[in-house]
């Protein structure tokens, strides 16, 4: 019976070096989760080998997280305001909340198993402030009367 192992395939990068010459790299690329705080995270070499800098890492994908959620659910454009001035401010907003879930995407593509959490529960935690109205309940209304009627 053939026993099946989890492979992490080698990845070959393709480079200029500092006198002009081609060379190539081979890099890790996992292709199944892992666990572990020796990752690279949206940029190379970030977090590298430190934990203090995995860390670091889990916390920003956290804060994007959130951020995304924010953005998608806090209305900053105040009514009154010019329809063409608000329209180009919510566009430019959208685009900005857009790039920032890209980029929470990119780190989730890591398959770092910490990395993924720190996402899910940055956004779940910003939905519970920004979007539940449980923390931040600004029409005095409970979630029970935002439900349609029976």
């Amino acid at each position: 019976m053939a026993s099946r192992h989890h492979t992490v395939r080698p990845v070959t990068t393709e480079a200029w070096n500092t006198t002009g010459l081609h060379v190539h790299r081979k890099r890790i690329a996992h292709m199944t989760f892992f666990w572990g705080h020796n990752t690279q995270v949206l940029f190379p070499g970030w977090p590298g080998s430190s934990t203090g800098m995995y860390v670091l890492a889990l916390v920003f994908v956290f804060s994007l997280a959130v951020i995304v959620e924010w953005l998608s659910h806090y209305n900053i454009v105040k009514p009154g305001a010019s329809r063409v001035a608000a329209g180009l401010f919510k566009t430019g907003l959208h685009g900005v909340r857009v790039g920032l879930a890209y980029m929470v995407v990119l780190a989730v593509m890591s398959f770092n198993g910490g990395i993924f959490i720190a996402a899910v529960v940055g956004h779940a935690v910003g939905y519970l402030l920004f979007g539940s109205r449980v923390v931040f309940n600004k029409s005095g209304r409970s979630d029970s009367d935002l439900l349609p009627p029976k």
